[in-house]
C-alpha cells in the first residue's frame, strides 16, 4: 500500500484535477444553455414573422412583400438549423465533461478510500503494539510479584 505521505499527494492531485474538471463542465453548461436560448429566441421571432405576414397575408400584400418573406423565412429557418447544430454539440460537449469531472471523483474517491482504509490499518497496528505493550507490561509485573525479595 502507498505510503501516507503519497497518497495524501495523490489526492491533492485529484482535487486539483476533479476541480479543474467541474470548471470545465460549468464552462460548458453555461455554452450549452446560451446555445439553446439563442435557438428558442430564433425560433420564437420566426414564429412571431410568421404570424404577422399571415395577418397581413389577410388584409392583402404585394407579391414582392411575399417573395420577401419567403426568402426571409427561409434563411430564419437556415439559422433555426444551424443553431440546432450548435446546441446538439454543445449538449456533447457537456456530456463529455460531466464524464470527465465523473471520472475525476472517482478517481479521487479512490485515493481517499485507499487512504481511509490505510489510517485505519495503522490505527489497527497501533492498537495491536499498545495491547502487546500492556500484555507484557502485566506479565512483568505478575512475574516480580510472584518472585520473593
Amino acid at each position: 500500500m502507498a505510503s501516507p505521505s503519497a497518497l495524501h499527494t495523490l489526492i491533492e492531485l485529484a482535487n486539483k484535477e476533479s476541480d479543474e474538471a467541474a470548471r470545465l463542465l460549468g464552462i460548458a453548461l453555461r455554452a450549452d444553455e446560451e446555445a439553446t436560448q439563442k435557438l428558442e429566441l430564433l425560433i420564437q421571432y420566426r414564429d412571431d414573422y410568421a404570424a404577422r405576414c399571415q395577418s397581413n397575408l389577410t388584409s392583402g400584400i404585394s407579391t414582392t412583400h411575399f417573395n420577401n418573406f419567403q426568402v426571409f423565412m427561409q434563411k430564419l429557418e437556415h439559422a433555426i438549423a444551424g443553431q440546432q447544430k450548435v446546441v446538439s454539440d454543445a449538449r456533447q460537449r457537456t456530456a463529455q465533461a460531466r464524464a470527465a469531472w465523473q471520472a475525476c471523483e472517482q478517481k479521487k474517491m479512490s485515493f481517499v478510500t485507499l487512504a481511509e482504509r490505510a489510517s485505519k490499518d495503522t490505527a489497527r497496528r497501533e492498537l495491536w503494539r499498545d495491547q502487546k505493550q500492556n500484555d507484557e507490561h502485566a506479565a512483568r509485573r505478575t512475574l516480580h510479584k510472584r518472585t520473593p525479595s
